[in-house]
């Protein structure tokens, strides 16, 4: 598996933990959605679940969900400012079309 989480990502993604209680980690995966096939997904873990893969980033826990783990695959999740607007941005070696918002792809 080769999914990374950028420095700059992990810093963002551990000051939105700190804002947060009873939140042990980030959840990251994909869900089926969008007009090119699937969507990536980031939310706030409490408790994980027996399906979730653990792993750390620069400190930062991450889990994903055994059915999302295969779709993570070289992805890079980091953080990019374009403009007025900053957020995180996956960058998938795999994907093979995108929606013309950046919201969904296809592998």
């Amino acid at each position: 598996m080769s999914l990374a989480v950028t420095p700059a990502a992990a810093e963002h993604l551990s000051r939105q933990l700190q804002t947060k209680t009873d939140v042990r980690g980030i959840r990251l995966g994909v869900k089926p959605s969008g007009c090119s096939g699937y969507m990536y997904i980031v939310d706030f873990v409490s408790e994980p679940t027996a399906q979730d893969i653990a792993l750390d980033f620069h400190g930062v826990p991450v889990f994903v969900d055994d059915l999302s783990y295969p779709m993570m695959d070289a992805v890079e999740v980091d953080m990019v400012t374009e403009g007025l607007n900053r957020g995180l941005r996956f960058n998938n070696a795999n994907a093979i079309s995108e929606c013309g918002c950046g919201e969904s792809f296809s592998v």
